[in-house]
């Protein structure tokens, strides 16, 4: 009688997957400390690299968001430490593995507790004091440079890029990259928000990486070109520019178009006309008085000639991205119509000219008084060299415009870390609650850091850890990991120096990741949409 007096409540569809409770919870910090495992090894100057294969791609990177992003894991708790990863690359530029590591640390160092029966609203309470106690002190031992001083700004950044260019592949060429990003940032306009958008950066295959440079203005790849391309001019001195969205060339009948005509002359007069348009184009951008015409649509082998015929230097199917920034740095505004071309649209620059790269050939703007663009030029032997060059340039490129905006730096190589660390175990002792222990927890979590990195470099971690921990308690505040003699050193000393604002988006988003991890209890998987599929074909009305 008793299934009749308590019938069961069917509440979700049938073959849906449920899983709940502390079980469930330690699950999903089970998934996050495997994806931890994966990257941890990427951490520091000596992290090792990792190669994926995905289809035909091959991707050599210690890069931490690259590495993840590649990965496609489908875990949906792990997935958060996804979109830290990316967050801290997208907000920063570096330190994707670190919030990754730091992250998988918090939920490790809690485990126990969610074990023995503390509430996850407990835990995620302790995180979130400890975490603003961790980036007050950071605010409060923070050295902060004087823009003023223009040559000890420069040195700071030039120390802040070398840190982030350590951990890469191109560590060796780091003084080379360093100087390479520092100058590329501080030629942008530093009065409004830096763009980095107008940083470009292109890649030649061959010669060394070391052949890299970087050109004081824009440079893009000579795109198609027709005959009657090689007798344009390609030097200017102060040229002007009309940037346009508008295609140049014949157009091709439609298929299956049909006209009717009753004289043979009417359709003479129908070709002349569609010359008569094209023409109209070209004597319209002559009289401008432009000396460079750049499109994003193609420019055709007529047009091409015509202008050839006139010295003027034309290129067609230009990327977009490209075009944007010729535009910005010459001052051109991009027309679509060419009813009223004057010289008020016309973009100008210094000098002009198409230069020979490797093998390519490339049109170089430079000179440019609007707004300061840089390009660099990246060379080196194999694409996936290039590629992983390109993706450590790019975190230089963001911890130097961070560093330019806020200008305040910390030891880096585990000091600040180790000093968070015993700053919050001090504060831990004045609780008298059971948040005691959970932010003894999340301090303890912060030494993952420099014993990651002295494990990457094959270090004893526990005589460093020991060793930190001492010079620490001295009040030796920025002394960290030495790679290079396999002991501890200070770190500020030695210009291992790294953004605060780094720390702080680190720090934060770990924290907010791994409290994201505690608050779910519950996981709901529906039936897979194949199997909804499956019975739409045999049951198609439902």
């Amino acid at each position: 009688m008793s299934h009749l007096l308590n019938p069961r409540i069917v509440l979700l569809k049938e073959g849906t997957d449920t899983s709940q409770g502390k079980g469930q919870l330690l699950s999903n910090i089970s998934a996050c400390s495997a994806v931890v495992d994966i990257v941890k090894t990427t951490l520091g100057p000596r992290g090792m690299d990792k190669l994926i294969q995905v289809g035909a791609k091959v991707t050599i990177s210690n890069d931490g968001a690259t590495v993840i992003s590649l990965l496609d894991i489908v875990h949906p708790a792990a997935g958060t430490l996804v979109d830290i990863a990316k967050s801290q690359d997208d907000m920063v530029g570096d330190g994707t593995t670190s919030v990754v590591v730091l992250a998988g640390e918090f939920l490790k160092n809690v485990k126990g507790f969610i074990e023995d029966g503390v509430h996850p609203q407990v835990i995620i309470k302790g995180f979130k004091k400890a975490c603003a106690l961790a980036l007050a002190k950071i605010d409060e031992i923070a050295i902060k440079v004087d823009k003023k001083e223009p040559k000890k700004f420069k040195d700071l950044l030039l120390r802040c890029a070398k840190t982030a260019l350590n951990s890469k592949l191109i560590a060796k060429q780091k003084e080379f990259f360093a100087s390479m990003a520092v100058d590329a940032v501080m030629h942008l306009d530093s009065e409004i928000a830096l763009d980095l958008g107008m940083v470009g950066i292109k890649k030649v295959p061959g010669g060394s990486t070391t052949d890299s440079f970087m050109v004081e203005g824009v440079a893009f790849k000579k795109t198609f070109s027709y005959a009657g391309f090689e007798q344009a001019p390609k030097m200017f001195k102060t040229p002007k520019i009309c940037l346009l969205n508008v295609e140049l060339e014949l157009k091709s009948e439609s298929s299956n178009a049909e006209i009717r005509i009753k004289d043979p002359k009417q359709y003479q007069s129908i070709v002349d006309a569609e010359w008569k348009i094209i023409y109209g184009k070209l004597e319209a951008i002559v009289k401008s008085g432009a000396n460079i015409v750049l499109s994003k649509l193609p420019i055709g082998d007529l047009a091409t000639q015509y202008f050839a015929d006139r010295d003027i230097f034309c290129a067609g199917r230009v990327e977009a991205a490209d075009l944007d920034r010729v535009a910005k740095a010459t001052g051109g505004t991009i027309q679509t119509s060419l009813n009223d071309l004057n010289d008020g649209i016309l973009g100008k620059c210094g000098a002009f000219e198409e230069r020979q790269v490797g093998s390519e050939r490339f049109n170089v703007f430079t000179g440019c008084p609007e707004s300061k663009t840089t390009t660099i030029v990246l060379r080196g032997g194999a694409e996936q060299f290039i590629a992983e060059t390109e993706r450590s340039l790019h975190d230089a490129l963001m911890i130097v415009k961070r560093t330019v905006e806020h200008s305040s730096v910390v030891g880096g190589g585990g000091a600040i870390e180790m000093e968070l660390s015993k700053h919050l175990r001090e504060y831990s002792e004045t609780v008298d609650t059971k948040q005691q222990l959970i932010i003894k927890a999340f301090a303890q979590a912060f030494e993952v850091i420099p014993r990651q990195i002295a494990d990457n470099a094959g270090f004893d971690a526990t005589d460093i850890l020991n060793d930190l921990r001492t010079a620490h308690h001295q009040g030796k505040t920025w002394y960290g990991v030495d790679i290079d003699n396999e002991d501890v050193c200070d770190t500020m000393k030695s210009f291992v120096w790294e953004p605060a604002h780094n720390k702080r988006n680190s720090i934060g988003a770990a924290c907010e990741a791994a409290c994201m991890v505690l608050s779910v209890d519950e996981t709901i998987k529906n039936p897979k949409a194949g199997n909804i599929d499956d019975e739409r074909r045999i049951n198609p009305r439902g």
